[in-house]
């Protein structure tokens, strides 16, 4: 009896748990231009949620489904199959504003409250499901259990449901605050409302779902856009052309090189036509269709860094280094962004030039200086020091670069190696006993939940 007491609580807590904490194991979309744009886009919002903008991040992950999450911390997670489905920047917006509210709201760590309330219910009904059944009252008590954790399921799920109301609700403050229209955010929640009409879900109550109905929400939030003053205020154009950009670029990333060129057909002579055409043809082994996209890009905008950055990683990926440095180069100078320059780094290094190994180590020191959270840069970094002979800091690159992939084991030894050839007291020295107390100290509590 106990240890089937035990196994229902078990499938209920792990239940609640799945709902209340999102999936990161999904592959994250470093690019410089999407970084600068989600930044410059979200950057009114933040300010208007009373956070430091430089402290939020709006980070992209490749995911098909139309979602965006909070996860702990000031990050904002996008999928791109929202970005693709979006029609415009202010329907992200409106999102980006909702995602604002749960983080202003310490949803994340409230959740513990909410789960905490219905392990208290579950617990409650196991006690008293196991004295009925002790009692003889087997059926009984198995009702008592099965009415027990619906009621815990039910509470979870209404504070969720309240959860989700008040960040719209505080999403739509720092629309208004910031000057952005609420269009976007309702035209984007009747989207989801489409999905929820193709997937059969019924509109009369929301009761058993994590979120509202986004009927329901739409009724909510229309009362409040409708009499902002900002609910007929245009899209500032520029920052449209650059979601368009953006949207066109992840899409000739993300999707198969066939349902792109469908999108986006050769007669389609628009700059976000020829991005993602150029993503496109260089997914399918085409490098020199992909790089007359690029040459097309940087006739009509001759110094766009991004437009440079997509010509250069053509040329080093298909095969030409050497030919990728200049386009590098430059938008490296335009930009000062350290994603480019890992490429540039990458790219210096890749010509097996020993003449070029100098540029590289300071362009990646750089470039690791200004974003530690970029293991490819590190892995460069590595190659260089291991080229020059230089085994301690080679060593040192390679334990940042396995502590932030979370392999703890590979850290430590990376780390343990680097501290035999440093000089005790060294800024590189506390770095790398850093990462050895930091990493063994994770291997250790590891093996005990073993």
């Amino acid at each position: 009896m106990t240890g089937r007491v035990l196994r229902l609580l078990a499938i209920l807590l792990a239940s609640l748990a799945l709902l209340a904490r999102p999936t990161l194991a999904q592959q994250i979309l470093r690019d410089a231009e999407t970084e600068a744009f989600m930044a410059d886009m979200s950057g009114p919002l933040v300010k208007a949620a009373g956070m430091e903008p430089r402290n939020v991040q709006v980070l992209v992950i490749n995911d098909p489904e139309i979602n965006a999450f909070v996860a702990g911390g000031q990050y904002v997670w996008v999928h791109s199959g929202l970005i693709a489905q979006a029609d415009n920047v202010n329907q992200v917006q409106g999102v980006v504003a909702h995602e604002l509210g749960h983080i202003e709201g310490g949803h994340i760590i409230r959740s513990a409250e909410g789960i905490k309330e219905a392990t208290g219910i579950t617990l409650l009904s196991l006690v008293l499901g196991a004295a009925a059944m002790a009692a003889g009252g087997a059926e009984a008590g198995m009702g008592i259990m099965g009415a027990g954790q619906q009621a815990a399921m039910g509470k979870f799920l209404a504070f969720s449901r309240a959860q989700e109301s008040s960040a719209d609700l505080a999403g739509a403050r720092y629309l208004s605050k910031a000057g952005i229209s609420g269009k976007g955010s309702l035209e984007f929640f009747k989207k989801l409302q489409n999905l929820e009409y193709r997937l059969a879900i019924p509109q009369d109550d929301s009761y058993g779902r994590t979120h509202p109905l986004s009927g329901e929400r739409i009724n909510v939030l229309r009362e409040v856009y409708t009499v902002d003053p900002a609910w007929d205020k245009p899209v500032d154009p520029q920052l449209e052309a650059r979601f368009e950009r953006i949207k066109a670029k992840l899409i000739g990333f993300v999707s198969e090189p066939n349902q792109t060129l469908r999108k986006y057909p050769e007669s389609d002579q628009t700059i976000p036509a020829h991005y993602a055409r150029a993503y496109a043809w260089h997914k399918s082994a085409y490098p020199q269709k992909a790089l007359a996209e690029a040459d097309a890009l940087l006739a009509a905008v001759p110094h766009d860094p991004y437009f440079l950055e997509l010509k250069g990683q053509i040329l080093l990926e298909s095969g030409k280094p050497a030919d990728a440095i200049a386009p590098l180069r430059e938008a490296v100078k335009l930009t000062n962004q350290p994603l480019i320059a890992t490429l540039l780094g990458h790219a210096l290094i890749a010509t097996e030039d020993d003449a070029n190994f100098a540029e590289a180590e300071q362009v990646l020191r750089n470039a690791v200086a200004r974003d530690r959270e970029n293991p490819f840069a590190w892995y460069q970094l590595g190659v260089v020091y291991e080229r020059h002979g230089d085994t301690a800091r080679a060593a040192l690159a390679t334990a940042e670069r396995y502590s932030m992939m979370g392999q703890d084991a590979m850290a430590m030894r990376s780390a343990d190696a680097a501290m035999q050839g440093l000089k005790p007291g060294t800024v590189d020295y506390l770095r790398a006993q850093d990462i050895a107390m930091v990493s063994r100290a994770a291997v250790e509590q590891q093996r005990k939940k073993r």
